[in-house]
């Protein structure tokens, strides 16, 4: 990260060689999965469901169906998320002015182009922060279920080409810190 005279950017500064390293690593292997016409259905599907987190508010919805305590956790879910967007796209993108891998992502998948700084992915953010909600309400034993999603979601960002894996990797630790520091509150839905 770069901080004299410029916004600071991962990829530049004493780690960037690191990063820089570390992204064109994982691009190449990332170019080998996308042959595969099930895994660019997968992830296609997967970055399209995680614009605005739909996801994560589908489920919130369908697991509030199912008793008044559960819809009380659906609103609390959403509100969080709502939250953690704000936090993330008017606040940390706003310090990282990254730019993408690419413009409007690979011209083989067709997603959104969207008008925020490449770091931290925005999607990795919201899936683990939702990953982390639900398991706090759910018990231990969901984890695999809500951070596997999760993995899904935030990997279909540098799988399309929208972000660097790092971006991903960023978005995954902002939120997993913000999950851990709402757990209190959300422990109280339990």
């Amino acid at each position: 990260m770069s901080f004299v005279g410029e916004e600071p950017t991962p990829g530049g500064g004493l780690f960037g060689p690191s990063v820089d390293a570390f992204d064109q690593r994982a691009e190449q292997l990332l170019e080998i999965i996308r042959s595969s016409k099930v895994a660019g259905r997968v992830f296609l599907a997967a970055s399209h469901l995680g614009d605005f987190s739909v996801v994560w508010h589908l489920i919130a919805v369908a697991r509030g169906t199912t008793s008044n305590k559960r819809a009380a956790q659906a609103f609390a879910l959403s509100a969080l998320l709502g939250a953690e967007s704000l936090i993330v796209n008017q606040g940390v993108k706003r310090i990282f002015k990254r730019e993408r891998p690419t413009t409007s992502g690979d011209d083989r998948f067709a997603v959104r182009t969207p008008s925020t700084s490449s770091f931290p992915s925005g999607h990795a953010s919201a899936a683990i922060f939702a990953a982390t909600v639900l398991t706090t309400l759910d018990g231990k034993k969901s984890a695999p279920l809500w951070f596997g999603l999760a993995a899904v979601v935030g990997t279909s960002r540098a799988f399309v080409r929208i972000h660097h894996a790092s971006d991903v990797i960023g978005g995954a630790l902002v939120g997993l810190l913000l999950g851990l520091a709402v757990r209190p509150i959300v422990k109280l839905l339990r």
